[in-house]
């Protein structure tokens, strides 16, 4: 008698070990970049968008959004590339460089599971850019965006939220794993991994049934 109660008990604190399990195995979003340069910057709005110097030597920065991409929670993701280029700039020593002016840059986030956009807004001082150096860096607001309406244009994130680096500095045209590429590096994030209150009440029978068990 005792060892089918035994029994009883433990199945019972077997699915509900094994549901808590399952809401907390991680979702999967999918989700796309895309971008827009602010009004007198020097951003076009056709295809992908380049920046021109202010002054010196021609030099561009130029940002590929990634495309549609399904991350797992939690997971560090890559929301786009900045290329610096500037064909005739020399070294520093040289003297031949060239002058970015300060600029704004919204990067735009749709998650396309949740149904809800968001922007984050970077904005530089701009800066000078020689084959060996670059000063140029990008501060990005707001820190996070979602979960729910938090800092979103549209939609609803629910459980999902998207972090990225609050700088992003931006490497000279002869450095990074791709030439003169910076990657816009973030965070995908999420609250779905925390038990809902149904699985954490089956869990506190199921380990009930165990004390009663073990009074018998």
């Amino acid at each position: 008698m005792k060892l089918g109660r035994f029994v009883q008990a433990a199945s019972i604190f077997g699915v509900a070990i094994f549901s808590m399990a399952a809401s907390a195995s991680a979702a999967t979003i999918t989700f796309n970049t895309t971008a827009t340069g602010s009004a007198g910057t020097g951003f076009n709005s056709s295809g992908n968008l380049n920046l021109n110097q202010s002054s010196g030597v021609a030099a561009t920065l130029g940002f590929v959004a990634d495309p549609n991409a399904s991350v797992a929670i939690p997971s560090g993701i890559n929301f786009g590339n900045f290329t610096l280029g500037c064909a005739t700039c020399t070294t520093l020593s040289g003297g031949v460089g060239a002058n970015f002016g300060a600029f704004t840059f919204n990067m735009v986030i749709t998650d396309l599971t949740d149904g809800a956009t968001g922007t984050f807004v970077g904005t530089s001082m701009g800066g000078s850019v020689f084959l060996d150096q670059s000063t140029i860096v990008i501060a990005w607001a707001p820190a996070q965006i979602g979960t729910g309406t938090n800092h979103a244009t549209s939609g609803n994130f629910g459980t999902t939220f998207f972090t990225v680096t609050p700088f992003t500095i931006i490497v000279n045209p002869t450095s990074g794993a791709q030439i003169g590429s910076t990657t816009v590096q973030g965070a995908l994030g999420g609250t779905s991994s925390i038990p809902e209150p149904a699985t954490l009440t089956l869990v506190g029978g199921a380990l009930l049934g165990l004390a009663l068990l073990r009074r018998h």
